[in-house]
């Protein structure tokens, strides 16, 4: 978004399309949302350059220090969020004109909410070219779309945004598919709420001029603007002919796009990796792959998280021998002979335990958590000549897995961490330690699978232990070994990538 006081920007006929091919190469807009009160001098605002700011949540802010603080060709949005819209705004029509009318002023772009903005005497104090018209709202089928844009095309604007609350990924597609009909390149149309932060990431590929992100604050749904320009490298839009993602409840807070996109620049290869919160697999499968494959998008590999690594086994026409002995499967690869089925969490595990210098022979281990991921460690400490106990808390997981694998399962209450010199932990228990550390043994060999920002509380505890020797390799190691083994399975080609950690404390530069 520039200059926007030019006539070029003036819609003529907001009912003429004015986009006509799918994006491959090209720019968008990053636009920065500001939700908080920014800091005295603004310092923080230094990487934005178009600015919304949610005069809703944000009071008192001085656009002259937004222009100051950010790039030279920023420009500055007014959006008056109101409540029905999903926003905070609760005064009556009279005030909202009030301040819509104030903020001319100061701003270049006021947004105007389509359900009750678009009167006579606002209109003709804001001209189109200074307008954007949005709509919040729930009912996301394509019927519903399309006749609310149809209802706000009617009148002139510089850009026209469409943003349903969506509740599956399924939902997600249906925004993305109203900007692939309508080929404009002044729509932008994306689901809200958790299911729906790939389409905000893909759709400027469809035409969408701006994608969105905040400044700072806690709603993980809604990528950083550091995020979006490091780990998506927006606002460019590189060749893509393969796109990739993660799949899971948490797959919204999962670090591997940043490390698989990392790669996918370094050698080149054209390929976006992006994160899909999915509820219930199936109807995700049925419907989501072949909805993306007629939006334009090959969906190639997907990286599958808890709960669903038992269904993706079966999703695949072949599997790997460690997935279909260990019952499940964390990757999804397309070939030519159909979608196979992989668990990469077994080499994740022996390739943190090589790098770390373990010999396998002569271990007594034990592995504890019987999911996908448990099951997986067990196997490839099975085939590698070591004979490991399974231990989980639940016993119906627990005997299932030690029925499966031919293994010895051992409740976690009974779980003694003295009797063994190799302990690999694969629950998903980040803030509490599933056993107490002080009952291992000098030498003991821990690996735990789980890895972040903060070490696991397991990890921490084990740190802590000064008075004897311990061999503690944390998930970042497994993450780097497991991620490798993905990225090879994608792409055909080696990660270039060797340490997870820090290409994840990086800031993308």
């Amino acid at each position: 978004m520039s200059n926007l006081s030019s006539p070029e920007h003036a819609i003529s006929d907001p009912a003429r399309p004015v986009f006509a091919n799918h994006v491959e190469v090209g720019q968008c807009s990053v636009v920065t949302t500001l939700t908080s009160k920014p800091s005295r001098d603004g310092h923080e605002l230094r990487i934005a350059g178009d600015i919304e700011v949610r005069a809703d949540l944000v009071h008192d802010v001085d656009p002259a220090l937004l222009r100051t603080r950010a790039r030279a060709t920023g420009e500055l949005s007014y959006n008056l969020r109101s409540v029905r819209a999903g926003g905070a705004f609760e005064g009556d029509a009279r005030e909202r004109a009030r301040r819509l009318l104030g903020a001319l002023e100061h701003y270049d772009v006021i947004d105007l909410e389509a359900d009750r903005d678009l009167t006579p005497d606002i209109l003709a104090r804001i001209p189109p070219h200074r307008r954007r018209i949005s709509w919040h709202g729930t009912g996301c089928d394509m019927r519903t779309l399309t006749a609310q844009f149809e209802r706000m095309a009617r009148t002139p604007a510089r850009l026209y945004l469409l943003a349903p609350d969506i509740r599956s990924a399924e939902d997600a597609l249906v925004p993305l598919q109203l900007l692939k009909r309508l080929r404009r390149s002044d729509v932008t149309a994306f689901g809200t709420a958790r299911a729906g932060i790939w389409s905000r990431l893909l759709a400027p590929r469809l035409g969408a001029p701006i994608v969105y992100g905040r400044l700072h604050g806690n709603d993980e749904f809604v990528p950083t603007v550091d995020q979006l320009t490091s780990d998506y490298r927006l606002p460019a839009l590189l060749p893509l002919k393969h796109l990739f993602a993660i799949v899971g409840r948490s797959a919204g807070a999962s670090m591997s796009p940043k490390l698989h996109n990392t790669g996918y620049r370094a050698i080149g290869f054209p390929a976006l990796y992006v994160p899909m919160p999915v509820d219930d697999f199936g109807p995700f499968w049925s419907k989501v792959v072949d909805g993306l494959g007629e939006l334009g998008f090959s969906l190639d590999g997907l990286t599958v998280v808890s709960p669903h690594k038992e269904a993706a086994l079966g999703a695949g026409a072949r599997a790997s021998k460690v997935a279909t002995h260990s019952g499940a499967a964390n990757l999804l690869v397309r070939t030519r002979h159909g979608w196979r089925a992989h668990s990469t969490n077994a080499a994740g595990v022996l390739g943190a335990l090589r790098s770390a210098g373990v010999r396998l022979a002569g271990q007594k281990a034990a592995v504890i958590g019987c999911g996908g991921a448990g099951r997986a460690a067990a196997w490839t400490l099975l085939k590698s000549g070591v004979r490991p106990d399974v231990i989980n808390r639940g016993a119906e997981r627990g005997h299932y897995a030690a029925q499966l694998l031919g293994l010895t399962y051992v409740p976690l209450r009974n779980f003694a961490p003295e009797n063994y010199s190799l302990i690999v932990h694969a629950t998903t228990l980040r803030d509490e330690a599933p056993f107490a550390v002080e009952q291992l043994s000098e030498g003991t060999v821990l690996l735990d699978m789980g890895y972040g920002a903060k070490e696991t509380a397991l990890v921490a505890a084990a740190r802590a232990r000064t008075d004897r020797r311990l061999v503690i390799i944390d998930g970042w190691a497994m993450l780097s070994a497991d991620a490798a083994e993905q990225f090879q399975k994608m792409t055909g080609r080696r990660m270039p990538v060797r340490d997870a950690r820090i290409v994840l404390s990086s800031n993308g530069n």
